[in-house]
């Protein structure tokens, strides 16, 4: 079992930014893939952005939030979000997800193989 706790949200002013933490209760040795998602009040689940664990590290990013957003690993059980020029339409819920699957979905925004989840934490941008 893991258990995931994000932290990190806030508000904020369009054009500033904010970093989300993901803390992990067990180090990434079985994780094969880490990402966030986001969820706004009427609308759908949208994947962010992801980080494939125990390789390159390589990442992936939603075309919203490319170059705006960098997703990176800390340490043994903690992943970043560092969220730059932050626009109102980034205000949602952010959860970050775990993954013990292995292949090559991972930097595949399309593909969800999450296995454990975060409570989600808010983000909210005033313009």
């Amino acid at each position: 079992q893991v258990q995931l706790v994000e932290s990190g949200g806030g508000s904020v002013q369009a054009g500033g930014s904010l970093r989300l933490s993901c803390i992990s209760s067990r180090n990434f040795y079985s994780v094969t893939c880490m990402g966030y998602f986001r969820q706004a009040p009427g609308k759908e689940r949208e994947a962010v952005a992801r980080i494939r664990m125990r390789a390159d590290g390589s990442t992936s990013y939603a075309g919203s939030v490319k170059d705006r957003f960098t997703i990176s690993q800390y340490n043994a059980n903690t992943i970043y979000m560092q969220m730059n020029s932050l626009k109102s339409e980034d205000t949602a819920k952010y959860y970050c997800a775990a993954a013990l699957r292995g292949g090559d979905w991972c930097l595949d925004l399309w593909q969800d193989n999450f296995d454990y989840w975060g409570q989600g934490t808010q983000v909210t941008v005033s313009s």
